[in-house]
């Protein structure tokens, strides 16, 4: 199959699936098109050495477009910290940046294995770790400080190496420092966005000189960024409303499980 053909009709049907999770989760979309991507590279031309990091990297470029429409629908809602997101920028680039240059020096088979293992552990922490209780007066807390840009260092490496904007773990963090799901979802996409504007240009420069695939600037294969960019920037306020619309922890419960669906799906598609 051709890519290019592939992005008109497959790519957009991606893309609608993540914008949707996108802004109901704050995952930005990366771990559906990377979960699709394992399964679907090899046919379109990528050897099998690369396809891990491939889809890794076309994850990262299409967050980009996904993360700022879910952010700005999050944003017109209320449900965005900034304050909190503006400490965690710095880590968050220079996380990004690091991350994508460890990623293409990791084996194919070891990315698969630590993406899938993470979504697992992920999982677990969100749906059964313990929740900060909230002050007596009631008033939901903002994170502040440098343990907030030390943390954005951290979600920025781990996301670039398993190809998320990182909400898996924003939303974790916190919503463990006594943060509303709703409200870490939304926060959630707008660190997003940094994450992959820093980790998608690293997988670009990251990349060795001699790389040659198919219509792919560095690791981005562009029919599938640009095909889920597309059509995720106006799937993802339905996932912000829908989100807004759910119990905290119908919401937890969703993005439990859906981490668990994406792990699963990357080890049976060795």
């Amino acid at each position: 199959m051709d890519g290019w053909v592939v992005g008109f009709w497959v790519f957009p049907l991606l893309g609608l699936v993540a914008g949707l999770m996108a802004g109901l989760l704050g995952i930005g979309g990366g771990l559906i098109l990377m979960g699709a991507l394992v399964w679907m590279l090899p046919s379109l031309g990528i050897p099998q050495a690369q396809v891990m990091h491939v889809a890794l990297a076309s994850a990262m470029a299409s967050i980009v477009a996904t993360g700022i429409s879910s952010s700005l629908a999050h944003h017109r809602r209320g449900s965005v910290l900034w304050p909190t997101v503006g400490w965690m920028i710095p880590g968050l680039l220079l996380g990004g940046w690091l991350g994508s240059g460890l990623a293409v020096l990791l084996d194919e088979q070891v990315l698969r294995w630590v993406v899938a293992v993470y979504c697992v552990l992920a999982a677990i922490q969100l749906q059964f770790g313990k929740v900060r209780p909230r002050p007596v007066d009631g008033a939901e807390p903002v994170p502040r400080g440098w343990p907030m840009s030390v943390a954005g260092t951290a979600i920025g490496v781990l996301s670039a190496v398993v190809g998320i904007g990182g909400g898996s773990m924003t939303v974790p963090l916190l919503v463990w420092r006594g943060v509303l799901p709703v409200r870490a979802v939304g926060s959630s996409s707008a660190a997003g966005v940094v994450v992959a504007v820093a980790s998608a240009a690293g997988f670009v420069l990251h990349a060795p000189q001699d790389l040659q695939l198919p219509h792919s600037v560095g690791y981005i294969y562009l029919p599938a960024a640009i095909g889920v960019s597309v059509a995720s920037m106006f799937a993802a306020p339905w996932g912000t409303r829908l989100a807004h619309r759910l119990s905290p922890r119908a919401l937890r419960a969703v993005f439990a499980c859906f981490m668990v669906v994406i792990g699963t799906s990357l080890v049976l598609g060795r």
